[in-house]
């Protein structure tokens, strides 16, 4: 799996055009086009620190269909490896966890309770995974079921943007 090696210079940033600042952001994001449109439109930044609680901004003062569009583009918690983008498939775990990958019954509550939250909710389960296992973040679907909708969308939209942070400073260091 190939990773964008590094992200512009907030100066280089500023000056793309709109539609290559959204390019540029898009990895960051897994995507979400009216979301990136937005948040290139709001530019110019003062630094990636900046960034981010603008993206939150924007992010929870949108219409839903575009916040659901944002959340849908990750993937799903426990998809198929091969179905993620190279970001998504690291911070999932799939390069340290080859034997947990394996374990039937956690694919299958996976598939359960991410079944069971779109059904609920009408969008993804997108958390902000931090290192943690698969194995670790069932119980948090499971209590998440528990949230009402607006909740659990303001929540996903958070973590959207944590998700995109944690990105920008691994794409940054290395």
């Amino acid at each position: 799996m190939v990773v964008a090696a590094s992200l512009p210079s907030i100066d280089e940033l500023n000056r793309l055009s709109d539609h290559e600042c959204a390019a540029a952001l898009a990895p960051l994001f897994e995507g979400a086009p009216r979301f990136l449109t937005r948040l290139a439109m709001a530019r110019p930044f003062t630094g990636y620190a900046e960034l981010w609680p603008m993206a939150l901004r924007i992010a929870r003062a949108m219409p839903e269909p575009e916040q659901l569009e944002l959340i849908d583009a990750h993937p799903r918690l426990g998809a198929p490896p091969a179905s993620v983008s190279a970001l998504s498939f690291r911070e999932q775990g799939y390069d340290r966890e080859a034997a947990e990958i394996e374990s039937d019954r956690l694919a299958a509550e996976l598939e359960r309770l991410n079944a069971a939250y779109e059904d609920r909710f009408g969008f993804r389960f997108c958390i902000f995974v931090n290192g943690r296992s698969r194995r670790a973040l069932v119980p948090v679907i499971a209590t998440a079921l528990e949230a009402d909708r607006a909740t659990e969308i303001r929540r996903a939209l958070g973590d959207v943007v944590a998700i995109a942070a944690d990105r920008a400073r691994t794409m940054s260091s290395g």
